[in-house]
């Protein structure tokens, strides 16, 4: 073609083009992501306010010492929220290697999981995975409902990205580990190391760490009270394994850990001094109503003193 000079004017490269073309989608692209972030993020709760919820927690009475407990009332969550620093490493690593090996690689959406997920969906011709980081687990858990939506989906992507630019990833990680259910009644890993083992979490073996890390993908299949508790066995031992193929333990710790055989404490309520404890239980639901008794975390100090209260179980008996 000639221009009004009489000259050829030069022909645009095909590549120029294409590049053209490819930097205009990408740029149409990433205006469209962040004005669907801006408008789904607009009706949602701040993360920034997830460190002041207070989840619901068991209400504890205590003899007059302060240390011996008697008996802990719940409803549907048996629950005692515990600091990241009486978390044991040994139970994040084991969280983590489980349930989100980027975890500490990702920003609150793992891209490289979901599509991982998708494919292996396609594959099985069903749903057997998901994409979800920890931190979304926690989202869904916490702010939003179970819902397998799309929009649901959105939401809780949006605010696990959120979630990440105001909390620092030990922060989160215990945030979760405080929240989720991992059956019979124990929410938070806390409840989890005393309705199983009898101990606090910070006193948990790695074998039991393993174990408890093993149950919040399905606690009533892995249950160790169910029908095949050694089905929550091999998942352990999946457990170690991944944490020694992540480097978080040694082949030596893995192996020690895997001939280690759990023992789990008989699924009961413990209770001392029945009678007392009923009385004291009465008096708190006059005053506060069940509701906050069994949601309200309160720490009850009684006039009881336990080991005068035994020695005299013994006289009468």
């Amino acid at each position: 073609m000639l221009t009004a000079s009489g000259h050829a004017r030069p022909r645009r490269s095909p590549l120029r083009k294409l590049v053209r073309v490819v930097f205009v989608l990408l740029a149409a692209a990433v205006v469209s992501v962040v004005a669907l972030f801006a408008y789904v993020a607009k009706d949602l709760p701040n993360p920034k306010t997830i460190g002041q919820i207070r989840p619901t927690q068991s209400t504890k009475i205590y003899d007059r010492t302060g240390t011996i407990l008697l008996y802990e009332v719940h409803g549907e969550q048996k629950r005692t929220v515990i600091p990241a620093d009486r978390i044991p490493q040994s139970v994040k690593d084991a969280t983590v290697a489980i349930e989100d090996a980027n975890f500490y690689r990702h920003h609150g959406v793992d891209v490289r999981g979901i599509l991982r997920a998708v494919w292996a969906n396609l594959r099985g011709g069903h749903i057997s995975q998901g994409g979800s980081t920890i931190t979304q687990q926690f989202i869904k858990k916490s702010l939003l409902t179970s819902s397998r939506t799309f929009g649901r989906k959105i939401k809780e992507m949006v605010l696990a990205i959120e979630l990440e630019w105001a909390y620092s990833k030990n922060d989160i990680l215990s945030f979760y580990l405080n929240q989720i259910p991992y059956g019979a009644n124990a929410y938070g890993i806390e409840a989890a190391g005393q309705t199983y083992f009898g101990k606090p979490a910070n006193d948990l073996t790695l074998a039991e760490a393993a174990t408890l890390a093993a149950l919040p993908q399905a606690p009533s299949y892995y249950s160790p009270y169910g029908n095949q508790p050694e089905e929550l066995l091999k998942r352990k031992d999946l457990v170690l394994t991944k944490m020694a193929e992540q480097g978080y333990i040694t082949d030596r710790e893995r192996d020690a850990a895997t001939a280690e055989q759990p023992t789990f404490q008989q699924r009961r309520e413990a209770i001392a001094a029945p009678h007392f404890v009923f009385w004291i239980r009465s008096q708190l639901e006059e005053r506060y109503g069940p509701e906050v008794i069994e949601t309200g975390g309160l720490k009850v100090i009684t006039t009881l003193d336990m080991k005068l209260q035994e020695i005299g179980e013994r006289v009468v008996r």
